[in-house]
């Protein structure tokens, strides 16, 4: 029990625990409050007296920091002044360069026209002259083309491929055959034959060459498709596997004034050209022939094999029929020869058959030969007894 003693009016009265604890708290709690209250204002007043000495330090700071910008400013103004002033002098000084730069051009260009006119008057006349004397070159050469015969120009264009031929002949073509082909039996021959062969002697490639031309002169124009089945058949009778036309028709047609022309779609492995392509169709086909040599070896052999193969097979079926033939007739006599036998047999069963019947009767009779006696002789016949008698006195008289 606690004894409390009132502050107005002096009277002592007594609490309980929980009445003491209770007032305590309310005399705690109210003192709390006060004092709380007290901080509060204190802390109010604080807290308005830093925001205002923080507020008068940043007007300070931004104020230097303003003036800082100002000063910055300013000098930044001046800089940027000078700096163009700087600029529009060396533009001045940029723009004085290229007006200079630019007259010069124009002196040198004007120079340079003056030149290039002096170089095209030279040109003109130097490719003039050039033109002149090709003009001249050409009517020469229409004039000895109308002098020669279609046979003469024809034997120019031979002798053209065949000395472009012997120009490279030792260096690229070393084991080739190219000759004119004279062989004339069959009513018509090619104007050259070309063939190679490899180190073993097989021949991978050949060709063969027709050259046509004529005199512009000459009346009736010839077309190259005219000689194409000419050319073929001289391919096939002298066994060259190509045929090349070397032509000097139709020439303005565009198809055969592009190069190599193969018409193969209306005979085998046969092509038209230019002179100009002479060397180089013939390197073509050769190199490509060579290339698949090995291949045509490898085919060959097989082929043999095979034909090895046909042969052993034709040999056996012979074989087979012969020794067929050989066995029925072989059969057929060894069947007689047994029914020979059979018929021997027989025959010999009945010689055997006959004989022991013989052997029986000669036993028989061997028995009864052994039987005779003179006594059995003499009975009953006086004559032989009488004869034997008389062979018996006579030795002893």
């Amino acid at each position: 029990m606690h004894e409390i003693k009132c502050p107005n009016c002096g009277k002592m009265f007594t609490l309980d625990e929980a009445g003491y604890a209770d007032i305590l708290n309310q005399v705690r709690n109210e003192a709390f409050d006060q004092e709380l209250q007290k901080r509060l204002v204190l802390a109010e007043r604080e807290k308005l007296a830093a925001v205002e000495l923080a507020e008068t330090k940043i007007s300070a700071e931004m104020g230097e920091k303003a003036a800082h910008k100002d000063a910055e400013i300013a000098r930044l103004k001046e800089e940027l002044r000078a700096a163009d002033l700087a600029k529009q002098l060396a533009l001045r000084e940029a723009l004085n360069a290229v007006e200079k730069e630019r007259d010069d051009l124009k002196r040198d260009l004007a120079a340079k026209k003056d030149e290039q006119k002096l170089l095209e008057a030279s040109l003109k006349e130097k490719y003039e002259t050039k033109i002149k004397d090709r003009d001249d070159a050409i009517e020469r050469l229409k004039d000895m083309k109308a002098r020669l015969s279609t046979k003469m120009v024809g034997e120019t264009l031979e002798q053209h491929c065949e000395i472009e031929f012997n120009k490279i002949r030792s260096a690229a073509f070393p084991m080739a055959y190219f000759e004119k082909d004279n062989d004339a039996k069959t009513g018509s021959k090619g104007d050259y034959i070309f063939r190679e062969a490899d180190e073993g002697g097989t021949e991978f490639i050949s060709i063969m060459f027709e050259m046509k031309n004529e005199s512009d002169e000459t009346a009736t124009k010839k077309k190259n498709e005219d000689f194409f089945k000419e050319l073929d058949k001289d391919r096939n009778e002298k066994g060259c596997e190509y045929a090349v036309l070397v032509s000097l028709l139709e020439p303005h047609n565009e198809l055969y004034n592009g190069g190599i022309v193969d018409v193969s779609h209306r005979y085998p492995k046969m092509y038209v050209i230019r002179p100009q392509f002479f060397i180089p169709m013939i390197t073509l086909l050769r190199n490509a022939s060579h290339n698949s040599l090995q291949y045509r070896n490898e085919l060959a052999l097989v082929k043999a094999q095979n034909i090895d193969i046909a042969n052993f097979e034709d040999e056996l079926n012979k074989f087979k029929d012969a020794f067929g033939k050989n066995y029925d007739l072989a059969s057929r006599r060894f069947q007689k020869a047994i029914d020979e036998i059979d018929k021997s047999i027989d025959h010999l069963q009945k010689t055997k058959e006959a004989l022991l019947g013989t052997d029986r009767n000669l036993r028989l009779a061997n028995d009864k030969a052994q039987d005779v006696t003179i006594k059995k002789l003499t009975r009953n016949n006086p004559t032989m007894a009488e004869k034997f008698e008389e062979l018996d006195r006579g030795p002893h008289n």
